[in-house]
């Protein structure tokens, strides 16, 4: 865990981010769950147990500014915004168990940017995401062995 929480920091360096007790505190929750997307209103309550004035504001601000320095995975989940510790800095996409939440990396050949830029004339194309879901391995034992 200390290693995570080490990685966090130098990439705030990197990018010019203090470091302050509140950012330490949220960095430390999330590296409690790195393999799974929690949402941010649970970082929230988790903040205001030690900081009970911190505003809404500040933590989507530090959420925003986290992942612009590649520290976190930001995805809506519906109205919800959902928030996970980036374990690679490398490219990557997920696999999400609809069941225990846990998120696996997956590899996938690069998407040709040119050809959806294509089908989008005039547009500027920022980024993408894609994820997997489904029922992960251990949950279909789970299920298999009631």
């Amino acid at each position: 865990m200390n290693e995570l929480i080490e990685r966090a920091h130098s990439l705030m360096k990197k990018h010019h981010l203090r470091s302050t007790k509140q950012r330490q505190l949220i960095i430390e929750r999330l590296v409690q769950d790195p393999d799974r997307y929690i949402n941010i209103m649970e970082v929230d309550r988790f903040l205001r147990q030690t900081y009970p004035g911190v505003s809404h504001d500040t933590i989507y601000r530090n959420m925003k500014e986290f992942a612009d320095c590649g520290i976190v995975e930001l995805c809506a989940n519906g109205d919800q915004m959902q928030v996970k510790y980036r374990c690679d800095v490398n490219h990557h996409h997920h696999f999400i168990c609809d069941v225990c939440g846990k998120v696996q990396e997956i590899q996938m050949p690069p998407l040709d940017q040119q050809f959806f830029a294509q089908q989008l004339p005039g547009a500027k194309i920022t980024g993408h995401t894609f994820e997997l879901h489904g029922v992960c391995a251990n949950c279909q034992k789970k299920q298999g062995s009631k």
